[in-house]
């Protein structure tokens, strides 16, 4: 009976000292980018300035790590996957979002969650499948996160995530700076890890400059206020840039209800998840506006909750993906594609818009 109780002692001291090991591992490596860092331009487009008297096309599109199937579930919104169902699911899923961006051909793009180098979708960088896909743009990556390895779910984990936010334009671009977020204090930054937006300058032909911002906001947040910090910085960065006088567009994943009540638009309720919280219009400086992509008569969700594999008129939809313009942009049309989620939980939105 000692010799038992000796080895179960034993045993649970290692596994104590692996936890522990683990635990330091996690907390050792956290690490976050620098603030107002450069980002690299890839060239590519073949105009060099943006004429200011046309209209104009930009998609917005959060593409879920190319794992997000309609068939797909995430363990950490209560369904089951850790990963993508296989490497070949990620290249077909990528493959299905530059399909139709190639269709659509916009003049700009911001896509999010574009991962480079992660476990969950098996080391494909997806950064270089969209750029080899999307001739004739210059284009921007801005790394959002590098996670240390997550060990978790226990029998499939996680692993680590190395992801980022993309900006491409059919104009030259002149720069492009990273801006890191207010995130988290406590050990929910673990989870949320590090959140950022880029900011990419694009010269006009009269002389002004069009500034795209490309977003995306804390979604595992203890209570949702610090989305609330983020957006606030967020507008005043923007803000800043058109009292100079610049043309500007922010486009991504806010991680808020844009429409302030998608569960009566699209009929089911949300329950309380800190990323579906009403957008906060009070935050919104003067002139600047929120596009709403919603039509009334036949909505369109931009998102899915990822609990379950989507079935529509059960699970929960929403809008959290669109567009914040400056007074000088003129909003022509905007709208959400309807993909059914077939490749990621989120559908693209698309704007037309004009400078004025």
């Amino acid at each position: 009976m000692k010799k038992i109780l000796k080895i179960c002692g034993c045993v649970l001291a290692v596994v104590l000292a692996v936890v522990l090991a683990y635990v330091i591992y996690v907390l050792a490596t956290y690490s976050r980018l620098e603030d107002n860092l450069t980002l690299d331009v890839v060239s590519g487009a073949e105009e060099a300035s943006v004429p200011a008297d046309d209209t104009f096309s930009i998609v917005t599109w959060n593409v879920g790590f190319g794992a997000y199937s309609s068939d797909y579930s995430f363990f950490m919104d209560g369904g089951t996957e850790s990963r993508a169902f296989s490497a070949q699911a990620v290249e077909n899923n990528i493959g299905y979002c530059t399909g139709l961006l190639s269709g659509l051909q916009p003049d700009f793009i911001l896509l999010q969650e574009v991962d480079t180098d992660s476990t969950r979708s098996y080391h494909i960088d997806e950064s270089a499948l969209f750029s080899g896909a999307l001739p004739g743009y210059d284009s921007v990556f801005c790394q959002n996160y590098d996670s240390a390895y997550l060990m978790y779910p226990p029998l499939h984990p996680h692993g680590r995530s190395r992801s980022g936010l993309m900006t491409f334009s059919a104009w030259t671009a002149d720069s492009a700076l990273r801006r890191s977020l207010p995130i988290e204090t406590g050990l929910t930054k673990l989870l949320d890890l590090d959140r950022c937006y880029s900011i990419t300058r694009i010269p006009l032909e009269n002389g002004g400059t069009l500034c795209l911002y490309n977003v995306h906001l804390s979604a595992y947040s203890s209570d949702g206020s610090i989305n609330t910090r983020q957006l606030d910085m967020l507008l005043g960065d923007m803000a800043a840039d058109a009292a100079e006088g610049c043309h500007v567009i922010c486009g991504g994943d806010f991680n808020m209800d844009l429409l302030g009540n998608s569960g009566a638009v699209f009929g089911v309720d949300g329950g309380t998840f800190t990323w579906a919280r009403p957008f906060p219009a009070q935050l919104m400086p003067r002139g600047f506006r929120l596009v709403n992509s919603c039509d009334p008569d036949a909505p369109i969700p931009s998102s899915r909750n990822t609990d379950e594999p989507y079935t529509p008129g059960h699970t929960f939809v929403l809008t959290v993906d669109g567009f914040i313009v400056s007074e000088n942009v003129t909003v022509e049309s905007a709208a959400v594609i309807d993909c059914g989620f077939a490749a990621s939980d989120h559908n693209p939105v698309y704007m037309e818009f004009s400078l004025n």
